[in-house]
């Protein structure tokens, strides 16, 4: 059995193993990184061989990490990168390459709906009806989408949410408020396999699933990195927050939004922000807008979409669809009985 890794920003690991009696047998430790002494590979090879196949992420890099001795010295790779060499080549683990993605261009539905399908897809991927799935939202109402975990009290003013006729949303992950206005900001939703993200902390797992996203930067001309934990940033400042929530069915719902052309003096109406949160997306008046993706490109919203869209197809095996309509059906169904719903969106006040 092969299974291979490429270390983010470092080496490639691979890991070619036979399995005897349900445990590791035969086990081989390369790559194209840097190792001293030269010992220390025999001793890694040794370490993992007569472990269960059965063997968690942990469990193998633990293994790795007890029987080196401090003065190894391991470059661009690690304990953890072999463990994650070793459960793809006993198909436990998988990579990008192993799916087929359904892209989903963007739909106008309502921003609840949205929220909805995130739970919608996430079963939907589970039970096998389709394969991992990333998708556009589009919407034509005024909403602020607030994280699981947040209060409405201490983020919303629904009083003035009420006079500008802006909907309060809880999502099922989470992360910050979202102040989405129609063609404001671009949202997407990615729904994968957790296999994808085996043996990833919360924190790198973020940068692993968003990597596409700093790439289809690149190309509109946005030189971005990753700013822990979750957010996306550019020289000139924030540019977008991802959350996530890694479900019991097997699922990672991981989704993002990037600030495209935001009215800050409405948006600081609305949510209970401080100039402090805003100041490092370069604010100095609430009357100005908070715009890093239109000022740094000068491209369309579309035309920034369409890039991102272009870049996944480019980086992996993809395939255009729609969502199924028993989909969209669920989806309305849990508007109604949940996204909508006071319990729901008081679960913390």
């Amino acid at each position: 059995m092969h299974g291979e890794y490429k270390v983010p920003g470092g080496k490639l690991v691979v890991a070619d193993v036979n399995l005897e009696d349900g445990c590791l047998s035969e086990v081989s430790i390369s790559g194209d990184f840097f190792l001293e002494p030269d010992s220390a590979l025999n001793i890694i090879n040794e370490a993992l061989t007569g472990l269960p196949e059965t063997s968690s992420h942990k469990t193998l890099a633990a293994a790795i990490d007890e029987a080196l001795d401090d003065d190894v010295m391991m470059f661009g790779f690690s304990a953890e990168a072999v463990a994650t060499a070793i459960r793809r080549a006993l198909g436990k683990a998988s990579s990008w390459l192993d799916h087929q993605f359904t892209l989903i261009p963007p739909v106008t539905l309502p921003a609840a709906e949205h929220a909805a399908l995130d739970e919608v897809i996430a079963d939907s991927v589970a039970k096998g009806l389709r394969g991992p799935t990333l998708r556009f939202w589009d919407w034509d109402d005024s909403v602020v989408v607030i994280g699981s975990f947040q209060s409405v009290k201490n983020e919303v003013d629904m009083a003035a949410a009420k006079d500008a006729n802006v909907q309060v949303v809880r999502r099922a992950t989470g992360g910050g408020a979202m102040f989405m206005e129609p063609g404001n900001c671009i949202t997407y939703s990615l729904t994968v396999p957790t296999s994808l993200v085996d043996g990833m902390s919360i924190e790198k797992s973020y940068e692993f699933l968003d990597a596409w996203v700093l790439a289809a930067l690149a190309e509109v001309g946005i030189k971005a990195y990753y700013k822990p934990l979750n957010d996306i940033a550019s020289a000139q400042g924030k540019i977008g927050g991802a959350a996530q929530k890694r479900l019991a069915n097997g699922v990672v719902v991981h989704h993002a939004t990037l600030a495209y052309d935001i009215d800050a003096n409405k948006m600081l109406q609305v949510l209970r922000t401080g100039r402090e949160k805003l100041s490092d997306k370069g604010i100095t008046s609430a009357n100005k807008r908070v715009d890093p993706m239109r000022s740094q490109t000068g491209l369309t919203r579309t035309a920034i979409i369409d890039a991102f869209m272009n870049q996944f197809t480019q980086a992996y095996q993809t395939q255009v669809d729609d969502y199924l309509p028993q989909e969209l059906s669920a989806a309305k169904a849990l508007v109604e009985t949940k996204y909508l719903t006071e319990e729901w969106l008081y679960k913390v006040t």
